[in-house]
């Protein structure tokens, strides 16, 4: 089926199964139409971004990890657990089943290692095993190597529990799972992960969860001495706008000349106007390119590019590094242009 709106990018999926992973979460077993199908290509640890209807009528916008891994041949799978008070997660599990129909981005983020053939770190906690399980099937399908510490509530909320013991049995030389159940062992503190983590304080790591979590094992392996740019973390976010409409690109005032970006993009280069008050992902999918984006909020890295010449500030900034930004990548849907002249990429 065709897009759904000029500029909205977004594709149908048709639900193929509902599984009931936990009490709380269910997975979703999607299936892309022939014609979309190559749009739907990912990475492990990547996120599809929804379009629900909304409560008041309108569209809303959710972003659900993908927990299926693309080299494993096994259909595309997205995990949801309930929220309290979370309209996405409960209206998903609460009304989708198999044979539905659903609108959606295609696969996005830069949450993926970019290589799986070395020896991975991976914690995760609660809901956020979904894109490190992506991760874990795509090392252990590829020849790499896994260490994933996984906390959890209790054993009744651990996620994925029959999958990941199935995979630690078949893979025994090269898996090795840690479970975290605050019901027995308590919080999750810095010391104390230190502990656990030491002896694997030299992969590169890949961490989702809540955010104390996250903060509490990047700081137990800043003590242990991993470099910092080694540590990846995904941060889930709630979509505060309605992502799926074409946005609106502002002329340029008499006094304010449009400058010009050259963009390097799936391998072609296109040259745009560029509007000083306009976002680059806005005049990107003004011009009808296909450019690569999720939650236009500066929340997502989906988007990311690299300045290659000229110079672009960023109204907001809420996932790249310092490191990042030293190397010229930035936020295509929070970048305004400084320069008349600037040179884009996304390989």
């Amino acid at each position: 089926m065709p897009e759904s709106t000029p500029g909205a990018r977004t594709h149908r999926l048709r639900v193929v199964e509902v599984v009931a992973e936990t009490a709380e979460a269910h997975s979703l077993v999607l299936q892309a139409p022939p014609e979309s199908a190559d749009r739907f290509t990912y990475r492990p640890g990547q996120f599809l971004t929804l379009k629900l209807p909304g409560a008041d009528g309108g569209p809303v916008a959710r972003c659900y990890s993908l927990a299926s891994s693309p080299h494993t041949g096994e259909p595309m799978k997205i995990t949801v657990k309930r929220v309290a008070d979370g309209y996405g997660s409960n209206w998903v599990c609460d009304h989708l089943a198999a044979g539905h129909e659903l609108e959606a981005l295609p696969p996005a983020g830069t949450f993926t290692p970019a290589s799986l053939d070395g020896d991975l770190l991976l914690v995760a906690g609660g809901s956020g095993i979904t894109p490190v399980l992506s991760i874990a099937k795509s090392a252990l399908a590829t020849g790499g190597r896994a260490v994933l510490l996984y906390a959890n509530r209790d054993e009744s909320s651990v996620v994925f529990r029959d999958e990941l013991r199935a995979l630690s049995e078949a893979h025994p030389d090269r898996l090795l799972v840690l479970h975290w159940l605050e019901s027995l062992q308590g919080l999750p503190a810095v010391d104390r992960l230190a502990a656990v983590l030491a002896p694997y304080a030299d992969r590169e790591a890949f961490v989702c969860g809540p955010e104390p979590l996250m903060d509490a094992v990047e700081q137990a392996l800043r003590t242990l001495g991993t470099p910092g740019d080694r540590v990846h973390r995904e941060r889930f976010f709630s979509l505060g706008a309605d992502v799926f409409d074409p946005p609106a690109v502002p002329r340029a005032a008499p006094a304010e000349a449009a400058g010009t970006a050259e963009v390097e993009l799936d391998g072609e280069t296109h040259t745009v106007a560029w509007p000083p008050t306009a976002p680059l992902l806005d005049v990107l999918l003004a011009a009808g390119l296909d450019a690569p984006y999720s939650c236009r909020e500066g929340a997502c890295s989906a988007c990311t590019c690299r300045v290659v010449a000229g110079e672009v500030a960023m109204l907001r900034n809420d996932v790249l590094d310092e490191q990042d930004v030293a190397e010229g990548y930035v936020l295509a849907c929070q970048a305004l242009p400084l320069t008349e002249r600037i040179e884009i990429t996304y390989c």
